[in-house]
């Protein structure tokens, strides 16, 4: 059955939205998708060094993705500049350098349009080893993790007290996205990793009662995508990323409709269930 490159496709996607579904409710309740989208364009980056200094794509996409976000960090601590001025500095400089370095090879053929929007039919048995056992080990990071994320993403100072050291936890959850990053860009490629990690967990959010809750049907909902993206792209001839995008969106579409369900917010949970 691994022959098959449907299949392959189809395990892939589901690996990579079970990991993209915790991370994503992260990126959610910490307001941070304009950040996940500035470390998934810092990818062209890394892998326009890779192709440079004869690289593996996927280590020099994550060492990319890993500086770029350490050099937030640092910048916001200075304080000069407002977050989301960084970020949008950050995001079309690396973008931009990155397409620069691509021209200047003239020796070497690119498929920049495989690398922006990911080729998950072209997925490997190994590319599918990488996918499992990185989302594995990406999954078991954040259950350790899971209380002083979750602490420190309703209140730093409260989780700073409780001796949860909060900014390492949010160091962590850095490097995190970093390696899903370079996970994620061959299959659903640089511009839609964003996607798969904002809109399932977008979603979820409709449904889910507590922050646990809401990171399993976050997941769901991305495996979801990604089978009815996948089988669209099949039946209707589209590229695959992109379908998987708008099967995503279309989720997130039905999860607007009026069901009467209260929305999981951690901040709420924490200080249970009253809204400050």
């Amino acid at each position: 059955m691994l022959d098959d490159f449907f299949f392959r496709a189809l395990l892939a996607g589901v690996g990579l939205a079970l990991t993209t579904g915790p991370l994503g409710c992260f990126i959610i309740w910490r307001r941070m998708a304009y950040f996940g989208d500035t470390m998934a364009h810092s990818a062209l980056l890394g892998i326009a060094l890779s192709l440079l200094l004869n690289l593996n794509i996927m280590v020099s996409v994550f060492i990319v993705a890993a500086a770029i976000s350490l050099l937030l960090v640092l910048l916001q601590k200075k304080g000069s500049l407002s977050a989301d001025a960084l970020l949008g500095i950050l995001s079309h400089a690396t973008l931009a350098i990155g397409l620069v370095i691509v021209a200047f090879m003239t020796w070497v053929r690119v498929d920049l349009m495989g690398f922006l929007f990911g080729d998950i039919l072209a997925v490997s048995k190994a590319d599918l080893a990488t996918i499992w056992i990185g989302g594995a080990f990406v999954l078991a990071v954040i259950a350790l993790l899971w209380r002083p994320l979750l602490a420190s993403t309703v209140s730093a100072e409260i989780a700073e007290a409780e001796g949860l050291r909060p900014e390492r936890a949010k160091l962590a959850f850095m490097l995190l996205m970093a390696l899903v990053i370079a996970i994620a860009m061959k299959i659903v490629g640089i511009l839609l990793i964003t996607s798969l990690l904002v809109i399932p967990a977008a979603a979820a959010r409709r449904f889910a009662a507590t922050p646990e809750a809401m990171a399993v049907i976050a997941c769901l909902i991305g495996a979801a995508a990604v089978i009815g993206g996948l089988y669209g792209s099949l039946h209707y001839d589209t590229p695959s990323g992109p379908s998987i995008a708008v099967a995503a969106v279309l989720l997130f579409l039905v999860s607007l409709l009026p069901l009467g369900k209260r929305p999981a917010d951690p901040h709420a949970h924490a200080t249970g269930g009253h809204h400050h």
